[in-house]
């Protein structure tokens, strides 16, 4: 779908803050809080806009930091349906966050979220493995996050660590 320069700023903006107001989001883009409006709903009737979301720093809430994991899936792909039956067979378990069909050694990456090692480890032996496409798969547990989807986290906090130095 081809859109003007105005709906692409737009999506720009929503796309950074989808909390912003519409009267503010209409200055930014010099367009009516009438037309942003009727823009931004026809993006969300065709799916350009497809959720709106927070990025939550879950090691700031007690008792709640779970587990990331980054999954490399080696599968063997179906004829006439390729990696996307197998694709849509993993993201519809409730721990899969995202599934991405990648290059390189392995076809698909799966993050997946839990409470706990053990919970990830359990999805993956359990539920992931078993399916008839996969061959292999690769985990990786995220044990800090920097940056995700465009937000730094820690930003201005100090690092209140001894310096050790030789």
């Amino acid at each position: 779908m081809q859109l003007t320069e105005k709906e692409l700023d737009l999506l720009q903006i929503i796309e950074e803050n989808g909390k912003m107001e519409i009267g503010v989001l209409s200055k930014m883009v010099e367009l009516s809080v009438e037309e942003t409006s009727r823009i931004i709903q026809q993006l969300e009737e065709q799916r350009i806009i497809v959720e709106y979301g927070a990025v939550i720093d879950w090691r700031k809430v007690d008792n709640f930091e779970g587990v990331t994991a980054m999954i490399d899936v080696k599968v063997t792909p179906k004829r006439e349906v390729g990696f996307d039956e197998i694709a849509k067979n993993i993201y519809l378990f409730p721990e899969v966050k995202s599934v991405y069909l990648m290059s390189g050694a392995y076809d698909l990456s799966v993050v997946v979220e839990g409470r706990s090692l053990s919970q990830v480890a359990n999805f993956v032996s359990e539920k992931l493995s078993t399916l008839d496409s996969v061959i292999s798969t690769t985990t990786h547990f995220i044990m800090k996050k920097y940056k995700h989807d465009g937000t730094i986290f820690d930003q201005g906090e100090d690092d209140h660590r001894i310096v050790v130095s030789p």
